[in-house]
């Protein structure tokens, strides 16, 4: 490849490739408008537009862009933003998410009296080598010592409610952080008005999702109908094998916490997923694996060798986004460390999974539904 070459594909990253995209449209009966063209689709060769639903306030449709770089947005970027907002929605507390390929490379929630930058180094040092080029998200204005460490390292985007002046002074001073030059900041508001609890959601944030021919399948939001700890219960099944089985061990009350945090962030992790959360910090994400037991294999792995902070697997959770069809992927989660685990029921061996958990010495609860989320 000629240098020439080697610059025109550089350059084809900080170029827009604006296609013919007409200004509204209609999907299932319902009007939509045309924000803006993106700078390119999934890839640079890929033309794309982004659309609202008319006559609707949304969250993401109406966002303000503060700063711009790299000629606009494009696909991956929207899409992950709607992705790490998809995690933070569901926090009371301050709350960060780092998404990579729409899977979150990180995720945090405010542990005892945490400021919000502590939260952010969470998220990121889950994974900080996936975390270069990440798209960054918040439930809380952005202060100016949160932006200092974000500038710290490369990253496409960043999504909040609001940025502190001194925070935004920070995102622009290209000469300080010419690394960051290309940041985008983004101002998302009433990012509680997007979907969480099953019965919650308004048909206009059906998904669509195109197939190969053209083919449209029209579906409900992936929601959860658990709520938060009070809806946690003990695993019970029974079958011949080894009769009725019950759940022994009652995860303690931060533990309980940290399934729930767990449980939230998998909802937004390419199936098959599982999370690790230790103190409100995800210390590993497991993802896009054909075999639960490969799901806990990788997170432990990633775990091992990737994880930056300082937290250890002993006394640790897991959320499973599938229940677990053998007893295997609870046997290699307790030999890491891990003692309390979420998952859904539904295999013809949970009471062969819930008495292998007690004999371990691990706490299994049910969630009430099962979180397959195929992106």
């Amino acid at each position: 490849m000629s240098e020439t070459e080697k610059s025109l594909n550089r350059n084809a990253y900080l170029s827009r490739n604006v296609g013919e995209f007409a200004d509204d449209l209609i999907v299932v009966g319902r009007r939509y408008v045309k924000v803006e063209d993106l700078r390119y689709g999934t890839n640079p060769h890929q033309s794309a537009a982004f659309y609202k639903p008319d006559g609707i306030s949304c969250p993401i449709g109406d966002m303000k862009v503060l700063k711009t770089g790299k000629s606009g947005l494009s696909q991956t970027n929207l899409e992950d933003i709607s992705y790490a907002l998809n995690i933070v929605k569901f926090f009371d507390e301050p709350a960060c998410a780092v998404m990579k390929h729409v899977n979150p490379s990180g995720a945090a929630v405010q542990f005892a009296d945490e400021p919000l930058r502590d939260v952010y180094v969470k998220a990121r040092d889950c994974d900080a080598r996936a975390a270069f080029g990440s798209v960054v998200s918040f439930n809380r204005e952005v202060p100016e010592d949160t932006a200092c460490e974000i500038m710290g390292t490369f990253v496409e985007c960043v999504v909040a409610p609001g940025f502190t002046p001194g925070a935004l002074a920070v995102f622009k001073d290209q000469d300080k952080y010419a690394l960051n030059k290309h940041i985008r900041i983004i101002e998302v508001r009433h990012i509680d008005s997007l979907p969480r609890f099953t019965g919650e959601a308004q048909c206009v944030h059906n998904t669509l999702k195109v197939l190969a021919d053209g083919s449209l399948v029209v579906a409900a939001p992936l929601t959860t109908s658990l709520r938060g700890v009070d809806d946690l219960c003990p695993a019970e099944a029974q079958n011949k094998h080894c009769g009725e089985q019950k759940s022994e061990k009652i995860p303690d009350e931060q533990q309980k916490k940290d399934l729930v945090a767990a449980w939230y962030i998998n909802i937004n992790v390419r199936s098959n997923g599982v999370v690790i959360v230790k103190d409100g910090q995800a210390l590993s994400v497991g993802t896009g694996e054909q075999d639960r037991v490969g799901a806990v294999e990788q997170a432990i792995w990633k775990y091992r060798n990737k994880y930056k902070g300082v937290s250890t697997l002993q006394g640790a959770v897991m959320a499973s986004d599938g229940f677990f069809p053998f007893e295997d992927g609870v046997e290699v989660a307790a030999e890491a460390g891990i003692t309390a685990i979420i998952a859904p029921p539904g295999s013809l061996r949970d009471a062969d999974v819930i008495k292998r958990a007690n004999d371990l010495g691990v706490a299994l609860v049910y969630a009430p539904e099962r979180i397959f989320s195929h992106h």
